[in-house]
């Protein structure tokens, strides 16, 4: 199971990346592939050789827009991982049948904030949590149409709302930075949250100030609840 307040830091571009992390304190390391928009950082392959080389409690988590529960187990299998992050439009049957395929798969669902149709999102929560072990609210960018990873914000108090209403643990994510973490945190009040280009520097790369800082203000913030 996940462990509560959680720090994640999404976008694992090496090794030597995924080793700054870590040095920084962060115990889940997001792996993105198989996306629908954005450029894979790392292939299947570079990704497995990084996962196989992390000791526990440092987790990798497989975040995909895979839909279909033989591929997602496949993949995960491949990867190494028991923590997957689901980003696609999975309906409750696939996740019951990748419940059957990988009984030990810890599954995060997306909850995508601000895309066409998201005033349903409540329903949502309450149609997969039984195949669920937790959600991660994100944010849609119409621009790209990419669902999470677009540096933006959305409306926390819809998150609050998800995070107070559903049974399972809610993660936030979408535009997270050292500087709004901290403020996020008090208001939707999650169970953990995650980061991804909130924390890289100009060329893209993982900023060791900003990790330090956005893991110190998180669990500053954490602490005060």
């Amino acid at each position: 199971m996940l462990e509560d307040k959680l720090i994640q830091i999404a976008g694992v571009m090496d090794q030597a990346e995924a080793e700054l992390l870590q040095q920084c304190g962060v115990k889940y390391l997001g792996f993105p592939l198989h996306l629908p928009v954005h450029r894979e950082d790392l292939t299947e392959q570079q990704a497995a050789e990084i996962i196989q080389h992390l000791r526990p409690p440092v987790l990798g988590v497989l975040i995909t827009y895979l839909d279909d529960a033989h591929g997602i187990a496949d993949c995960c299998r491949a990867l190494g991982v028991r923590i997957v992050q689901l980003h696609g439009d999975v309906d409750a049957r696939e996740l019951e049948t990748l419940n059957k395929l990988h009984p030990d798969l810890v599954v995060i669902k997306s909850l995508v904030v601000g895309r066409p149709g998201s005033d349903a999102l409540e329903t949502t929560v309450r149609e997969l949590s039984p195949f669920v072990d937790a959600y991660i609210t994100d944010t849609f960018d119409p621009r790209t149409g990419a669902s999470g990873a677009t540096g933006k914000t959305h409306d926390w108090a819809v998150s609050r709302r998800l995070a107070e209403r559903s049974d399972r643990p809610v993660i936030l994510a979408g535009g997270l930075t050292p500087d709004n973490v901290r403020g996020a945190i008090r208001q939707v009040r999650p169970a953990g949250v995650d980061a991804h280009t909130g924390v890289e520097d100009a060329s893209g790369r993982k900023s060791r100030e900003k990790v330090e800082k956005f893991v110190a203000e998180a669990r500053a913030a954490f602490a005060a609840l």
